[in-house]
């Protein structure tokens, strides 16, 4: 019997370090200064003229965990790469970061991912209105990459 407790209290904190460590791996990095990334950024894409992609999101949220992964492996992923600075803010449960989003005219209330897309003077040149990648998850790889392929032509 106690040797059921003690493996019963090793599963339980196990568990727990899982989750924990899983909830720390998500897109978004909760603990960064997303403000000092951003201007961090804008200085960096001044020599490339590149514009930076400022992608809204939360680790809960499954459409973003989504976009992130169609930026990293699928056909958008090179699409993304050539064309634009990536900077991920965490909005968490609506309640961080949502300063920058407003002050880009990114409504979040439509629903995340959602994105802005900026000069490297900071003015944005797109901004998404409605929740566009909202559904990133029905969208699959090939809406992803039409989107931004979309976007990508009329960035400058």
């Amino acid at each position: 019997m106690k040797l059921l407790t003690i493996f019963k209290s090793f599963l339980f904190t196990a568990l727990l370090l899982w989750g924990q460590a899983y909830a720390a791996t998500g897109p978004y990095d909760e603990s960064a200064d997303a403000k000092a990334e951003l201007h961090i950024s804008l200085q960096e894409v001044q020599t490339t003229s590149k514009p930076v992609l400022v992608v809204f999101g939360a680790n809960w949220c499954g459409d973003c965990k989504v976009l992130d992964q169609a930026f990293k492996t699928g056909q958008s992923a090179a699409l993304i790469q050539k064309n634009f600075k990536v900077v991920k803010v965490n909005v968490g449960r609506f309640d961080r970061n949502v300063d920058i989003a407003e002050g880009y005219g990114v409504p979040l209330k439509k629903g995340i991912p959602a994105v802005a897309i900026l000069a490297p003077s900071g003015t944005p040149l797109y901004v998404t209105q409605s929740g566009e990648l909202a559904d990133a998850r029905k969208m699959g790889d090939s809406g992803i990459y039409e989107f931004f392929a979309k976007i990508a032509q009329t960035k400058n």
